[in-house]
């Protein structure tokens, strides 16, 4: 009797904080609402965002994160840096969060996928891949400060990419989800290729094979791999503009985020592997059969030299991708 009190008590409590958390979440949302009318009202060039955007830009981020603390996809401090970046990227335009979600929830499903391989293989592999603050903000850090220039470009709202009327803003679009594809493109690399491949990588600066888990190692499986990865984040936001944009025939094609995405996680994968192969040191200890990141006396050198860290090289990645392929995608646009 006092096992189902308990069993009542627990969903009772829960009950009770879901409904704290969602008045809690109406009251914020009509808080920032009052405030954006208030500014728009004083200023008189400002459009004030609708309620209902502050809400779901608050609500459901915050809902995906619970889910993911349960799922253990994230530590307390990456699920506080994941609202943060899922709120900006929302609430500036949902094409950018639905390409942040399939890269988040994509990436999350590979890292627990073939952990056994990969624990054989990887010395610092965490079961489940919890990801703390750090990773969130190398990942998504550089997708955040374009999406925050993106509103003071154009407002928060869904627009097309057309050079021809909005170049700024459509040039920020594609750094973003050039920034978000590079990420996919090298989490799908390295999760997907130590599984399936049936062939030694191969180091991207001499093209000499190397252990499995040696910084900068590719693979054909992994180069196809981060292709995929970063053609699902280009397909998200594409899939939403349709769904979102009314007049999307009066601009130029949309289409081609695709294959952008496609492309940027591609060239994504390999600029990390490039930069991980020059500035990730990468040994073979002997003592316990696998790549490590550090120098002992029972390990042997096979490249690189220990100046960044697996987050700072995403990062690096990240933002070359974002800074210079958009300009390329200005050239080849069709019109």
């Amino acid at each position: 009797m006092s096992s189902e009190k308990d069993m009542l008590l627990k969903e009772y409590v829960k009950m009770m904080t879901d409904m704290i958390v969602l008045c809690a979440t109406l009251a914020l949302s009509l808080f920032f609402w009052v405030l954006s009318l208030s500014i728009s009202n004083y200023y008189g060039t400002l459009q004030p965002v609708s309620p209902w955007r502050w809400l779901l830009s608050i609500l459901v981020p915050l809902v995906l994160m619970i889910r993911a603390l349960k799922r253990r996809s994230l530590d307390r401090t990456g699920a506080l840096g994941a609202l943060l970046v899922g709120f900006v990227l929302m609430m500036a335009n949902y094409s950018f969060f639905s390409s942040l979600l399939a890269f988040f929830f994509s990436s999350s499903r590979l890292t627990r996928w073939g952990g056994a391989q990969k624990k054989k293989i990887d010395a610092e592999y965490k079961e489940g891949g919890q990801r703390n603050w750090v990773q969130v903000f190398c990942n998504g850090g550089v997708p955040t400060e374009l999406a925050l220039l993106y509103m003071i470009e154009v407002g928060p709202g869904e627009i097309p990419i057309d050079f021809g009327k909005q170049y700024s803003a459509s040039w920020m679009c594609l750094s973003l989800v050039g920034a978000l594809a590079c990420s996919a493109g090298d989490t799908w690399a390295s999760e997907v290729g130590p599984v399936l491949s049936q062939t030694q990588p191969r180091l991207i600066t001499t093209w000499k094979e190397v252990p499995a888990g040696t910084n900068g190692g590719v693979t054909p499986v992994g180069l196809v791999a981060s292709f995929l990865g970063g053609l699902l984040v280009g397909f998200a936001y594409f899939v939403t503009q349709l769904l979102l944009i009314n007049d999307l025939h009066l601009a130029d094609p949309q289409w081609p985020i695709v294959v952008y995405g496609g492309v940027a996680g591609l060239v994504g994968s390999m600029l990390d592997s490039f930069l991980g192969a020059h500035m990730q040191y990468s040994g073979f200890d002997s003592s316990i059969g696998k790549v490590v990141s550090y120098e002992s006396a029972t390990t042997q050198r096979i490249c690189g030299k220990p100046i960044l860290d697996n987050n700072a090289v995403n990062l690096f990645s990240s933002v070359l991708v974002a800074l210079v392929l958009p300009g390329l995608a200005w050239g080849l646009w069709p019109r």
